[in-house]
């Protein structure tokens, strides 16, 4: 048995400002609705370096010292890991510019609710404010993936 695969890694990060939080409303139609900026991680690319330069692009501001807070993760069709990881940082300068990912704007963490939310983004955003869940990982039961979190 082969002890590695393929994986692809990723990244979100929770910007916050005081009681607000920085949400994007994403354009993709494979994962559509309001959740965090981020992306790929590049070739030879570290991964903090990833989530600054993936802020930067998403939404105009350079953050500083984004914190590694959780991990998301599943296997794709492909038989890929894919392996989102979660930052959080409330450290940036610049002015807030949407980009083709999705528009990008701060709202009051309680009003989070009034909007469509990307899928599962909610159980994710647990692991992100949590000091007691470090992990999302959706586990097979039956013939169903079921998010876990740990």
């Amino acid at each position: 048995m082969s002890r590695s695969e393929k994986a692809v890694f990723t990244n979100l990060c929770m910007i916050t400002n005081g009681d607000e939080i920085l949400v994007q409303e994403r354009k993709n139609r494979d994962w559509p609705g309001v959740t965090f900026p981020g992306g790929h991680v590049e070739e030879n690319e570290s991964f903090v370096k990833s989530v600054i330069r993936e802020v930067k692009e998403e939404t105009g501001l350079s953050i500083k010292n984004p914190i590694l807070c959780g991990i998301k993760q599943f296997q794709t069709r492909k038989k890929e890991r894919y392996v989102v990881l979660f930052y959080k940082t409330d450290q940036f300068e610049g002015k807030l510019t949407s980009s083709d990912e999705g528009e990008v704007f701060f709202i009051p963490r309680t009003d989070l609710n009034k909007y469509v939310l990307a899928e599962d983004f909610d159980l994710m955003l647990k692991v992100f404010e949590s000091e007691d869940l470090s992990e999302c990982i959706y586990q097979k039961s039956g013939d169903e993936w079921v998010l876990e979190l740990l």
